[in-house]
């Protein structure tokens, strides 16, 4: 993608790379576009780079992305809505989903406590995005109904391979042979 400068529409919420610090970028700031991949956004603003949710792309210009999670029936937290809100998240290099790269290891719902308990690793233990993803999936996971509270866990046993990956995925990141 080649950068594109815009303005911002309105306040807009962000985390700095690759700490993870949440931010809001004001509304009427100059922010360079440098990356859009996965339906996220990556931008630089005041020297420092920040992510931008695609659920926030209006403020930016973009068209955002919209997760509409129904209400259960029964008011308890779905797994399934978890695990799609987890499909949603995208690596920051590559775009494909946390769940067909195989970095979600175990998703535990606590129905009495509102909370949900994600292990998930990353593809190197010295990953800069870390807290970012988590970020991620801290956002995405509570935006699913019931969900009160997401606790991530970054573990790193087993260590990631690239026999994880889901063939679909290994076919887009041009792995599978």
């Amino acid at each position: 993608m080649q950068q594109k400068m815009v303005v911002t529409e309105r306040d807009c919420k962000a985390r700095l790379v690759p700490a993870g610090d949440k931010a809001v970028i004001p509304e009427g700031e100059f922010v360079n576009i440098t990356q859009d991949l996965g339906g996220n956004f990556t931008v630089t603003w005041r020297g420092n780079m920040y992510r931008i949710d695609g659920t926030d792309a209006d403020a930016i210009g973009r068209k955002p992305q919209k997760l509409d999670f129904p209400e259960p029936d029964d008011g308890q937290i779905s797994e399934q809505q978890v695990w799609d809100a987890l499909e949603t998240i995208f690596d920051p290099e590559i775009p494909i989903n946390l769940v067909s790269l195989g970095l979600i290891y175990k998703v535990a719902v606590d129905q009495e406590k509102s909370r949900v308990n994600i292990d998930m690793t990353l593809t190197a233990p010295g990953c800069g995005m870390g807290p970012v993803l988590v970020g991620d999936v801290e956002y995405r996971v509570g935006l699913v109904p019931h969900v009160e509270q997401v606790n991530v866990e970054l573990v790193f046993d087993p260590p990631w391979s690239r026999e994880m990956m889901s063939e679909e995925a290994q076919l887009e990141a041009g792995l599978f042979f």
